[in-house]
């Protein structure tokens, strides 16, 4: 028995210390979350992780949720669940999950904490958005379901988070304590919905840091025995592995406090503490806790024996999303198709750091459209772009209000416009004077191209609004 599999460290490239690392591998930790790098480097990690473990198998654990694209730079992205949503499609929210487990083992993941199945009904959530399928609960259910077979036949393990759900939230878990005013009768029948129907499917359960008053008024979910005992293990009849979400999170306060009531309260993995040496140091001065290790290592062991070689063929990252594009994006209002002798102007809005919009652009130039950017002049068509996403620890989403302000003086401009987000499809809903928005719900290339070919009148958007 060693109290340490009970700990999964998180590293973050550029930040976590490899030796801390190595040493913490050495002491038999269980697995690993693993946060950015290159795909040299984290081949490299894991690697020497597991050669330094004394484990059978050392889990490595990555939040791919959309590929690899969101922490390894220069890797693609894969289309969003809330764009899944958009074309309601079971076999898409299927073939997605074949795609994650394809990407993920190409450096050396086996286990990835996804699908969300928080509901996207909340349009200022700073951190669910686009990583939600549906704010209706059967369509997240179907898809949650469907991207958890595909990711079981991918070969790689996944979890469904973050129970019991928090996208009614405005809080940023990463800053806060989100709280949920919901009665368990309401939870019944909207928020647990998605994960009822996941769990049979499920190979572990992943517990948000967020606040039910109603089912416990002191205690975060994470932190909660009525929640992760009561709720999700008797009522709900959960015999699997249940992790914290990261204990470096700010909603939960001293970790290594918080690390004993988890683990109390029901939870078998401590999830990526914001110093996991000292939380190993301090878990092996407490007494009592061998009954938490041996269920934790049990169930571990089990999901070990669910690793297998991929049962089915996947598309490749490129493949799917190119595939599934026009599925997936919305279109609402005027039909508008952009020519060559129409004056267009561009603005972009909500950049994203990394993200910006040139192979939107070239694919519309290719074509032999002319696009200037916009300086306040008149135009014939103007496409306001956004990439406004969710990211960890930014506690804000959408447009702010000067952006709104900008982009409806910019409409206001304009013979038509048309909105076009490639991130949260919140933000434009309130402003007057656009002609069309064109949803798109992910920054992956193959669907900024996607997108000029629906302005250009060569494919169709075929989604509908999951919202």
């Amino acid at each position: 028995m060693n109290i340490n599999r009970l700990i999964f460290p998180g590293f973050w490239f550029g930040k976590t210390s490899y030796e801390e690392a190595v040493e913490l591998a050495r002491r038999g930790v269980g697995g690993f979350c693993i946060y950015g790098g290159t795909v040299q480097s984290m081949r490299e990690l894991v690697h020497d992780l597991r050669a330094q473990s004394p484990l059978e198998h050392l889990f490595i654990c990555a939040d791919y949720e959309d590929g690899l694209g969101k922490w390894i730079e220069g890797m693609p992205w894969v289309l969003s669940n809330l764009a899944v949503g958009a074309s309601g499609s079971e076999e898409i929210a299927y073939q997605k999950g074949l795609t994650l487990a394809r990407a993920a083992q190409t450096v050396g993941v086996d286990w990835i904490f996804a699908p969300v199945l928080d509901l996207c009904d909340e349009p200022q959530n700073p951190i669910v958005n686009t990583r939600s399928f549906a704010a209706r609960p059967q369509l997240a259910a179907r898809l949650g379901v469907a991207l958890c077979r595909g990711l079981t036949d991918g070969g790689v393990l996944n979890s469904i988070k973050h129970f019991p759900g928090h996208g009614q939230t405005k809080q940023d878990s990463h800053l806060g304590l989100p709280v949920l005013q919901r009665s368990l009768l309401q939870l019944q029948e909207k928020e647990l919905i998605p994960f009822c129907q996941a769990l049979p499917v499920a190979d572990s359960v992943m517990i948000g840091h967020l606040l039910l008053p109603d089912l416990d008024p002191q205690n975060p979910a994470s932190l909660s025995r009525a929640v992760m005992t009561d709720l999700l293990k008797n009522k709900l009849g959960f015999g699997g592995l249940v992790l914290t979400d990261a204990l470096c999170m700010k909603a939960i306060g001293d970790e290594k406090q918080a690390a004993l009531q988890a683990l109390q309260a029901g939870a078998h993995i401590l999830l990526a503490a914001e110093n996991s040496l000292a939380l190993s140091d301090f878990l092996q001065t407490q007494k009592g806790l061998e009954p938490f290790v041996l269920v934790s290592e049990k169930l571990q062991n089990e999901l070990i024996t669910r690793l297998h070689a991929p049962s089915k063929n996947a598309l490749s990252e490129t493949q799917f999303n190119t595939r599934y594009c026009a599925n997936c994006a919305v279109w609402l209002g005027e039909k508008i198709t952009l020519t060559p002798e129409k004056e267009i102007s561009y603005l972009e809005l909500g950049n994203e750091e990394n993200f910006a919009a040139q192979t939107f652009l070239a694919a519309l130039r290719t074509n032999g459209i002319k696009v200037k950017k916009y300086n306040g002049s008149k135009a014939d068509i103007l496409l306001a772009v956004s990439f406004s996403n969710y990211k960890a620890f930014k506690g804000h989403i959408n447009l702010s209000k000067q952006e709104q302000q900008v982009l409806a003086q910019a409409a206001a401009n304009s013979k038509q416009s048309v909105f076009i987000s490639f991130g949260s499809p919140f933000g434009s809903e309130k402003t007057d004077g656009l002609s069309a928005r064109l949803f798109c719900f992910s920054p992956a290339s193959e669907m900024q191209i996607c997108a000029a070919s629906i302005l250009l009148g060569k494919q169709t958007a075929q989604g509908t609004l999951p919202f």
